[in-house]
């Protein structure tokens, strides 16, 4: 059942099922002629002027205690950039909550879908889920350390929550299989990592050795899960097991491995 829709059908969305329309349409109008050549200038310049009007997608918000504008302000004066560090975070909060969601639609789909063809189980997914939930956890105290608000919405927070959309569209649609739908989390798992190497960074040039510490962790753990999608997609497409194998299910000692690295 996890690769229930990928079959060949009559599908109508390809030029070749038309010919005699498809010739058609590719005909340009003779009063056309010299008209539609290929020239996008005038709607690059249409864009131009949107662009250089446009106001910015957000703003960092204020602190809204005396001691987040006190760090803020120290932090300023040390020549960091905490205002970048709060975006981040909050960019971070946002998808970590988009990821919670992401694995409870995949866990609802597989309650109905799943049928042994491949490793993963819902414990699996549950137990990656316990850790994104987690994760979220870990971004909203480490904003309100800082003195934030993390119910404030930061540029990139705005920035990530659209970019997600496409991902949760993907998991919500009940005809996507569970080999799509591994692919859609496979994309957030990849952008997720990436997101956490840029907080250690972050972290470590604020001098936050806690911070480091706890997202390195998350780091890890983030990889863990990305090798863990990587493979489970791999075989619902059919491939060989991957170089990850859950060893009785048991992802905590996965985990425990690659930390020691």
């Amino acid at each position: 059942m996890t690769r229930h829709s990928e079959h060949v059908g009559m599908n109508r969305t390809g030029i070749q099922m038309s010919p005699v329309d498809s010739k058609a349409m590719q005909e340009m109008d003779p009063s056309m002629a010299g008209i539609d050549d290929g020239d996008e200038s005038a709607l690059a310049e249409m864009r131009n002027d949107y662009i250089a009007n446009a106001d910015s997608l957000g703003s960092i918000p204020l602190p809204g205690t005396l001691k987040g504008a006190v760090s803020m302000t120290v932090q300023a004066l040390k020549g960091d950039s905490p205002q970048i560090l709060l975006d981040k975070l909050g960019e971070r909060l946002a998808f970590e909550r988009t990821g919670t969601r992401l694995y409870d639609a995949l866990i609802t789909k597989c309650e109905v879908m799943l049928d042994g063809d491949i490793s993963m189980t819902i414990d699996d997914l549950e137990h990656i889920r316990a850790d994104e939930a987690r994760h979220f956890m870990l971004i909203s105290d480490a904003i309100e350390s800082l003195g934030g608000d993390p119910t404030s919405q930061t540029p990139s927070a705005d920035l990530a929550g659209v970019e997600s959309m496409g991902l949760v569209q993907v998991l919500n649609d009940p005809r996507t299989s569970i080999a799509q739908s591994l692919h859609a989390i496979m994309t957030a798992e990849l952008s997720d990592k990436a997101g956490w190497e840029t907080l250690v960074a972050l972290a470590d040039e604020h001098d936050l050795t806690d911070m480091v510490d706890e997202f390195t962790n998350a780091l890890n753990q983030e990889r863990e899960h990305l090798a863990l999608v990587q493979t489970w997609y791999e075989e619902a497409i059919g491939l060989t097991y991957g170089d990850v194998e859950l060893d009785g299910g048991d992802i905590d000692s996965q985990q425990e491995s690659i930390s020691a690295e």
